[in-house]
């Protein structure tokens, strides 16, 4: 059975899915939380630099995933 399966192969497919799949909508739902989640506003009516920051970042990171994830199939998927 071993000789059908790279068992290597499987896990970093496994691995690399779980972080797409699960990472990317968690970062995103990050994004949206510090934004828009309760407290994200301070007396003022402005928000605290510190979720701008948290904010900014995470969709920095999903942007980038996507932004390469459309190179990587641009380019022929190698």
């Amino acid at each position: 059975m071993s000789d059908f399966v790279e068992w290597g192969a499987l896990a970093r497919i496994v691995v690399l899915g779980v972080i797409v799949g699960a990472g990317l909508p968690a970062l995103f739902a990050v994004a949206v939380r510090s934004l828009a989640g309760p407290g994200s506003r301070g007396d003022a009516g402005r928000r605290p630099p510190a979720r701008v920051a948290i904010a900014t970042a995470s969709l920095g990171v999903v942007v980038a995933a996507i932004v390469t994830a459309i190179v990587i199939i641009g380019s022929g998927g190698h």
